[in-house]
C-alpha cells in the first residue's frame, strides 16, 4: 500500500500527528541535543543530503487549499508539548503549524522542487521583513499602506492591502533582494532554479492577497473553493474562533521569523512515501539522539489517498 499526498490541507493533521511506520508525523520531540541554530552552511547540506529526487504534480500548488486547516489547532495545543519536532508538507500553512506548536525544528516535505523554492523565497521575505505588515507588502509587491502597526488586526491587515495595486518598482527591488539572499547565504542553485523562484514571486505579485489555489495553474483545481484565497486563510478561525495563523498577531509572525532566521525551517524534495527522505529525516534525528513522543489524530478518509 501506498501513501499518496492529498490534494488537501487536512493532509497535514496526517503529517502534523501521526507516526507512520517510518517517522512520518508531527514529532514532540523532548530533548536538549538538537540545534538551537543551523549555520547556512549545514542548512544547505541538509536541504542537499536529506532530500531524495523530485516528482511531478498536477497542480502549481503556489498556496493552501482548505479553510478548515486550523481546525486542528485547538486539538493539537492539547496533545503536543511545545519544542518539538514539526514535519508537514506544502506551503505556508506549515508556518501556522509551527508558531502553533512552539516547533523547534522544523521539516517541510514536497514531491515538487519548486515548493523547495518556494519556501526558500518564503525565507528571505521573513528576513526583509521586521513586521507582518511590511511581510506582505513584499509577498505580494504592493507599497505598505499607512496606519498599519503591530497592533492591527488581520482583517484589517489584509482589508488595507485588499485594493492596493503592484508597484513595479517594489517587486524588482525585492526580486532583486531575494536571489542576492540566495546568493548571499550560499545556496547552490542552479539557473532554472533562480527562473523558478522569478516565476512563483511575479505569481505572488499578480494574484495578490486574492491568490487562491488554482491561480496560474495548468489543470484545473479539485475540490477546494475558490473562495479559499491567502486573505481569507489568514483570517480564518479554529473550531472554538480562534485565529492562530502566523499573520494573526506579530507573536505568530516574529516566532516563525526567528526560526526562518536560525535556519530552522527545513524545506526538502521528496514523496512521504518515497524511498529515502523520511528515513533520511529519521535518522538525522536519531544521531541527534531525539526522543519522540507522539499524540495520534485521525484524519478523514479524503485525506489519504491509498491505491
Amino acid at each position: 500500500m501506498i501513501f499518496r499526498r492529498s490534494l488537501f490541507a487536512p493532509a497535514i493533521v496526517v503529517a502534523v500527528t501521526s507516526l507512520l511506520p517510518m517517522l512520518v508525523g508531527a514529532m514532540a520531540v523532548q530533548t536538549t541535543v538538537l540545534p538551537s541554530e543551523i549555520s547556512d552552511k549545514d542548512f544547505w547540506r541538509m536541504i542537499v543530503d536529506l532530500s531524495e529526487p523530485g516528482g511531478t504534480y498536477p497542480y502549481e500548488n503556489f498556496v493552501s487549499n482548505e479553510l478548515q486547516y486550523q481546525d486542528v489547532v485547538p486539538a493539537l495545543k492539547t496533545t503536543t508539548k511545545p519544542g518539538g519536532v514539526y514535519i508537514g508538507v506544502g506551503p505556508e500553512q506549515n508556518f501556522t503549524y509551527a508558531a502553533v506548536l512552539q516547533s523547534k525544528l522544523a521539516f517541510v516535505i514536497d514531491i515538487r522542487r519548486q515548493n523547495m523554492l518556494e519556501l526558500l523565497m518564503y525565507k528571505a521575505l521573513f528576513e526583509m521583513s521586521p513586521n507582518r505588515a511590511d511581510f506582505v507588502s513584499n509577498l505580494f509587491s504592493r507599497v505598505r499602506p499607512a496606519g498599519l502597526d503591530t497592533k492591527t488586526t488581520p482583517a484589517a491587515l489584509f482589508a488595507a492591502y485588499e485594493n492596493a495595486k503592484v508597484d513595479s518598482d517594489l517587486l524588482a527591488k525585492n526580486l532583486q533582494a531575494i536571489k542576492a539572499y540566495m546568493t548571499k547565504h550560499g545556496y547552490q542553485l542552479s539557473s532554472e532554479d533562480f527562473s523558478n523562484i522569478e516565476k512563483v514571486y511575479q505569481v505572488f505579485s499578480r494574484g495578490g492577497p486574492g491568490i487562491n489555489y488554482e491561480f496560474a495553474s495548468p489543470s484545473p483545481a479539485l475540490g477546494p473553493p475558490r473562495e479559499a484565497t491567502y486573505s481569507r486563510m489568514m483570517n480564518t478561525t479554529d473550531i472554538t474562533g480562534r485565529n492562530s495563523s502566523f499573520l494573526a498577531t506579530e507573536e505568530n509572525y516574529l516566532y516563525v521569523r526567528e526560526m526562518q532566521q536560525k535556519n530552522l525551517i527545513v524545506p526538502l524534495v521528496g514523496d512521504f512515501a518515497g524511498p529515502a527522505v523520511i528515513r533520511n529525516i529519521g535518522r538525522y534525528l536519531a544521531e541527534h539522539k531525539a526522543t519522540v513522543a507522539v499524540r495520534r489524530l485521525f484524519a478523514k478518509d479524503r485525506n489519504i489517498r491509498t491505491s
